[in-house]
């Protein structure tokens, strides 16, 4: 009976076989517990900035965005002075 066995591909082991659910269960709650560990970790290394570098960045942050409105406005009305004029070249209003 276990050559037939073996020769349709069928094998059955002897030994009880721990259940796969459980190794699972297992390693995810060590993946867990390392990847809290590694949080915890980077947490300590951030640091609170000061209420002058706040001040600064945002200062900074401010004046971009002023500076990238008014280049996008200009580019902006070229184009549309272009567009207009192609337009009335072509015989458009």
């Amino acid at each position: 009976m276990a050559k037939a066995a073996l020769a349709t591909g069928e094998e059955r082991s002897s030994s009880p076989q721990k259940s796969s659910s459980t190794n699972q269960v297992a390693t995810l709650w060590a993946r867990t517990t390392d990847f809290l560990k590694d949080v915890r970790g980077e947490m300590r290394k951030v640091v609170t900035p000061s209420r002058s570098e706040v001040q600064s960045t945002t200062l900074v942050v401010i004046i971009t965005v002023f500076v990238f409105a008014a280049f996008f406005y200009v580019v902006d009305s070229i184009f549309g002075s272009a567009l207009k004029w192609l337009l009335h070249w072509l015989g458009g209003q």
